[in-house]
């Protein structure tokens, strides 16, 4: 039974899904505080109050919905630069050879120098 979960939980990486579920989960609130200093600055850019809660055109509740939007977009662009530097920042680094892989770099030149 215990040789099952274990196959189970290699074969669906289970693992690396649940650190990335919980390492989402907690930058929520530096997500939801750069929304927030970013409408600040808007605000002020424009002199506008950028909370959209409170507006109803007629009977129609959009601001929540605009607020959502404005949110989600904003959030999206931090995480996508966020991702998008740590894939610059990584893609110099190489992996380490595997001592096969070392073998048959050495076979390779051996049977260059013939």
């Amino acid at each position: 039974m215990l040789s099952e979960f274990r196959e189970f939980l290699e074969k669906f990486n289970v693992i690396p899904a649940a650190v990335g579920l919980v390492l989402a989960l907690a930058s929520i609130p530096v997500m939801e505080a750069v929304v927030n200093v970013i409408m600040s600055l808007i605000g002020k850019a424009g002199g506008l109050d950028v909370n959209f809660d409170e507006w109803q055109p007629g009977d129609i509740p959009l601001g929540a919905l605009i607020t959502a939007l404005i949110t989600f977009v904003l959030i999206a662009f931090v995480v996508f630069m966020i991702v998008k530097s740590l894939a610059k920042a990584g893609a110099n680094t190489a992996p380490a050879e595997t001592p096969d892989q070392v073998l048959l770099a050495e076979i390779r030149d051996t049977l260059k120098a013939r």
